[in-house]
């Protein structure tokens, strides 16, 4: 038998029955057209779908939204479901879709449009249930809940009487109905899954046996009734009680129904078990706990670093001053006296006192990139470069050294700490620079699609700078690339080399503060080239 035989007439619900008020409570949206499209009857969640309340016979049933594909392509209001239904006289495939309001709200629905005809099959309208999916996230419960809002809509079309079995099939709401006074006179298949009881044994209890003792001490069930009845309504979340024992976070709507004089007969309860809801919103509420003692132990940190910067400028600087102070007096004033071995004691002294001075001062710079404000200003590279070419000028003529550079750009930086950075890494070409060849160092710029960084987990930006510093030096075994970098870390003795072993590390550390990337490679006797890599913001 053809679907044209088989569908009745829809008879729109008197507005103060059961089942109009029932369908009224129903999650999805559910309205009916005429033949031209003008809406003849509408759902309370169908005033939610659209965002505003349609005028009966006067609003098309499209006259609200726009609708599109689930790739984002604009759907034409002549070619949706439910204009192919009006048109076609027969129910439409169903796809799901996306519609959005006139405010922009948009949500995630699948239309299932079915024709209404008349005693001889001429088509007098359209019934539509529009399925709210925004907030499915799992496939099966998706197509489980979509076969049972079928029946739905398979029940509203044919009867009154077949409405009640759509209640009793669904599943992943509890329905209830509830006498005035709150005993149980109906339950779902829905309430069975989620509750634990079967209908037989929880029909004319009091609905209170599903909260927990507490919520029964403090009379919350009561208290609901009692808002429902003054109110119409009654929401409310919180922990629920299985016939186990075990708990649940439901969320539960509590709404009153009327007889045709407006007195209330009863109460119809619909819960939504939330549990996973609100185990995700605990462990959320727990991490961020988590992460805000992280930064107040970032900021004690951070205070203590400052503190050591504080110490390591002043105090430990101040006794080192006064060795070399005092050393020199007694080399200038007694250094006739002295016997040889003194005097090689006396210059071992004050060697290492200066040693300790720069290691202090090189801890000191790299706290301070570390704890400093990160403050980004658009600034002239070349300035930067040139600054640190001028206090590197005596070693720039000692080493008979050239350097070649491209125009740098302006990009947004932290201005002293990119000067450190061209600093430390032109003091280290020149200090590892080969001692039977004047050093050459080159410096060359580009513009790159971060696509193209050797380590893609930064993508931070669409485009780095990415600067080049290459030497003639002595160079380093390419196992070292990365360890290099790290904090005090030599290749050479320090009677061949000078220096702390920190330079490398406070250039990790400024690209890094700049959510860049330093990489290094050589070979020995054929130099070294430094990349950074600078994320450009605008």
């Amino acid at each position: 038998m053809s679907s044209r035989s088989t569908i009745k007439p829809f008879e729109i619900p008197e507005p103060d029955s059961v089942y109009a008020n029932l369908l009224d409570r129903l999650p999805a949206a559910v309205y009916v057209c005429d033949a031209n499209g003008f809406i003849t009857y509408y759902n309370e969640a169908a005033v939610t779908l659209w965002g505003r309340r349609p005028e009966l016979g006067k609003d098309l049933w499209c006259g609200s939204w726009k609708i599109f594909d689930l790739d984002g392509t604009p759907i034409p209001l002549d070619s949706c479901a439910m204009a192919e239904t009006l048109k076609a006289g027969t129910a439409v495939a169903r796809k799901e879709i996306i519609i959005e309001q006139a405010g922009g709200q948009r949500f995630h629905v699948l239309p299932q449009p079915h024709p209404i005809l008349d005693k001889d099959g001429v088509v007098t309208g359209a019934i539509n249930m529009l399925v709210d999916l925004t907030d499915r996230v799992n496939f099966r419960n998706l197509q489980k809940q979509n076969r049972e809002l079928s029946h739905t809509v398979e029940a509203l079309r044919r009867s009154e009487e077949r409405y009640h079995r759509m209640i009793a099939e669904v599943q992943d709401y509890a329905i209830i109905l509830l006498s005035r006074e709150g005993i149980i006179e109906n339950w779902n298949v829905g309430a069975e899954k989620i509750k634990g009881y079967s209908e037989q044994e929880i029909l004319g209890k009091h609905f209170r046996i599903l909260y927990p003792a507490e919520d029964q001490a403090a009379q919350i069930p009561e208290k609901l009734i009692n808002l429902a009845l003054t109110s119409g309504r009654a929401n409310y979340e919180g922990w629920r009680v299985r016939k186990d024992g075990s708990r649940f976070w439901g969320s539960i709507s509590i709404t009153a129904l009327h007889d045709d004089q407006g007195n209330v007969t009863g109460f119809s309860k619909v819960t939504r078990d939330l549990t996973e809801k609100k185990k995700a919103e605990e462990n959320l509420r727990k991490a961020s706990i988590k992460l805000e003692q992280q930064n107040q132990d970032l900021v004690r940190i951070n205070e203590e670093l400052s503190s050591f910067a504080y110490i390591s400028s002043h105090d430990l600087q101040e006794p080192l001053r006064k060795i070399q102070t005092f050393s020199d007096r007694i080399i200038e004033m007694e250094y006739q006296n002295l016997s040889d071995k003194g005097k090689d004691y006396f210059m071992r002294m004050q060697e290492g006192a200066a040693r300790m001075q720069k290691l202090i001062r090189d801890i000191l710079a790299y706290s301070r990139t570390t704890t400093s404000e990160k403050k980004l200003e658009v600034t002239n590279l070349n300035d930067l470069l040139a600054h640190a070419k001028a206090e590197l000028e005596v070693m720039i003529v000692e080493k008979n050294a050239v350097i070649e550079s491209d125009l740098l750009p302006a990009i947004k930086v932290i201005p002293f700490q990119v000067q450190q950075l061209f600093n430390n890494l032109l003091n280290n070409a020149l200090k590892f620079s080969k001692k039977d060849a004047p050093s050459h160092i080159v410096i060359r710029t580009a513009m790159v699609n971060a696509k193209t960084l050797p380590e893609r987990k930064l993508l931070g930006a669409r485009t780095y700078c990415h600067i080049s510093i290459k030497d003639n030096g002595i160079g380093f075994e390419p196992e070292y690339e990365k360890k290099i970098f790290e904090v005090f870390q030599r290749l050479h003795g320090r009677t061949e080399y000078g220096g702390t072993g920190i330079g490398l590390a406070i250039c990790k550390k400024i690209v890094e503060n700049h959510q860049g990337l330093l990489t290094a490679e050589g070979l020995p006797g054929q130099g070294a080239t430094f990349h950074v890599y600078l994320p450009i913001i605008k």
